[in-house]
C-alpha cells in the first residue's frame, strides 16, 4: 500500500465518515496529520506483531487516548469495517480471503485492547483534563516555555509527553514532552517552538497568556528509564528534545545523585540556550550529572562548535557496556545521532527514542522497519 498511502487513507475517512457522518465532529477539521497518524499506526501494529508486549503496551496507550477524542467501543466497528474495505481496495492481487480473515481477526482483537485499556483507565482519570497556566515565558519570537497546572492530578512519568488543545483551534491536537519529574504541586512545563503552520505552536508560544486555560490529555510515551538499568546514561537532545531528557536528569538527581548522567544539548543560536540556566543549577546540586552545550550556527559561541551528533564524536570518554542512550530532537537530527551512535558500537537495544512527530509517516515507517529488523539479527 506504500505508494499508494496518501490515496488510502482519504479514501478510508471518505467512507468512514460516508457511513457514519456522526463520527466526523470528533476529527480535527484539517484531516493530512490525521491520515498520517493512522497510517504510521497500522505500520507499526504490523511489525510489532513478533512482539506481543510491545504491541499490547502501544494498543493501550492507543485505547487511552482515544477517551479525549470522545471515542466509545462502539466506534471501533465502524473503523474496522472501513479498514477492512480500505485494504480490500488498496491490497492489489496479493489480498485474498485468507488474508481479509487474518486482518479482521488481527483488527477485533486490537480494537478489544483497546477498549479494556480505555474501559480501566475511566474508573480512576477523566478523558482529558483542564490546565491552567500559571507561567508563560518567551525566548525570541518563536519560543516559549509553559508551566501549566491541571485541574485534577494528572500522573506521568519523566520522559513522557501530553497532548494540548487549546481554544483558538478545537479538536486540533499536539503532543509535548513534559520537561519536568513529577512535582509535588503536579504542575508541567512545555518547551514549545512555533513552527510553520503549527496551529497549536504558534497559539501557545504567541497568543497564550498567565490564566488562560488548555485541555490535556493523558500522559503517554515509552521514552521513560529502563527499570532494570543502572548503569550510566548519555541523554542527546537537540533544541527543545531538551525537554524529556531534562526531565529524565531530573528524575535521576532526586533518586539516583550518584548515578552518572551525560547531557549533550545542540541547539542553533545562543538564543537557543533558553534552559541553561536551570540546567547548570541542576548539575550543581547532583554529583553524577555533567552538561555538554553545542552551538552549530553561532559563530561568536566561545563554547563547543557544531550539533550534539558533532560532539558525540568529540567525547573523550567511552561508552561503556552498559550505557544507555536517549535521544530527543527533530527527526533528522535524532537520525543522524542515532547512527552516530550505531558507528560508535552501542547496541541498537541501547538507544531509545520516540518517533518525532513531525516525521513523514513514510520515514517513520521505514525507521520503525529497519529498528525491528536490525533488533531481530544476530550478533556477530
Amino acid at each position: 500500500m506504500a505508494p499508494e498511502a496518501d490515496k488510502a487513507s482519504a479514501y478510508f475517512y471518505g467512507r468512514l465518515f460516508a457511513e457514519h457522518p456522526q463520527l466526523r465532529t470528533l476529527f480535527p477539521p484539517a484531516m493530512d496529520r490525521q491520515r498520517d497518524r493512522m497510517l504510521r499506526a497500522l505500520t507499526r501494529i504490523v511489525w510489532s506483531l513478533e512482539d506481543p508486549d510491545s504491541l499490547t503496551g502501544y494498543l493501550r496507550d492507543l485505547g487511552r487516548d482515544h477517551r479525549k477524542l470522545g471515542i466509545r467501543p462502539e466506534h471501533y466497528a465502524a473503523v474496522g469495517t472501513a479498514l477492512i474495505a480500505t485494504l480490500r481496495k488498496f491490497g492489489g492481487p496479493w489480498w485474498t480471503p485468507r488474508m481479509e480473515a487474518a486482518w479482521t481477526a488481527a483488527f477485533s482483537a486490537a480494537a478489544a485492547t483497546m477498549i479494556d485499556a480505555a474501559e480501566a483507565e475511566a474508573e480512576h482519570s477523566p478523558p482529558w483534563w483542564v490546565g491552567e497556566v500559571v507561567g508563560h515565558e518567551r525566548y525570541g519570537h518563536d519560543l516559549a516555555v509553559l508551566t501549566i497546572r491541571p485541574d485534577q492530578p494528572l500522573r506521568h512519568v519523566a520522559g513522557q509527553h501530553i497532548s494540548v488543545q487549546t481554544a483558538r483551534w478545537p479538536r486540533v491536537w499536539r503532543r509535548y514532552s513534559v520537561a519536568n519529574a513529577p512535582r509535588p504541586d503536579g504542575a508541567l512545563t512545555l518547551h514549545v517552538r512555533a513552527v510553520p503552520g503549527g496551529w497549536v505552536s504558534g497559539a501557545l508560544v504567541r497568543y497564550t497568556k498567565v490564566g488562560d486555560r488548555l485541555t490535556l490529555g493523558p500522559a503517554m510515551g515509552g521514552l521513560t528509564l529502563q527499570a532494570a538499568s543502572g548503569g550510566d546514561l548519555l541523554l542527546v537532545a537537540g533544541g527543545t528534545g531538551l525537554a524529556p531528557l531534562k526531565a529524565l536528569a531530573e528524575q535521576v538527581a532526586a533518586t539516583e545523585p550518584g548515578r552518572r548522567v551525560h547531557l549533550v544539548w545542540g541547539v542553533r543560536t545562543t538564543v537557543d540556550l533558553y534552559a541553561l540556566p536551570q540546567l547548570r543549577a541542576l548539575e550543581a546540586g547532583c554529583a553524577g550529572l555533567r552538561v555538554t552545550v553545542a552551538v552549530s550556527d553561532d559563530p561568536s559561541f566561545d563554547g563547543l562548535q557544531g550539533t550534539a551528533a558533532d560532539v558525540l564524536d568529540r567525547l573523550d570518554e567511552p561508552l561503556g557496556p552498559d550505557t544507555d542512550v536517549y535521544v530527543s530532537g527533530p527527526a533528522a537530527m535524532v537520525a543522524r545521532t542515532v547512527g552516530v551512535l550505531r558507528d560508535r558500537g552501542v547496541p541498537p537495544e541501547r538507544i531509545h527514542h520516540d518517533e518525532p512527530e513531525e516525521a513523514e509517516p513514510q520515514v517513520a515507517a521505514a525507521r520503525f522497519v529497519e529498528q525491528r529488523v536490525t533488533a531481530r539479527q544476530p550478533a556477530i
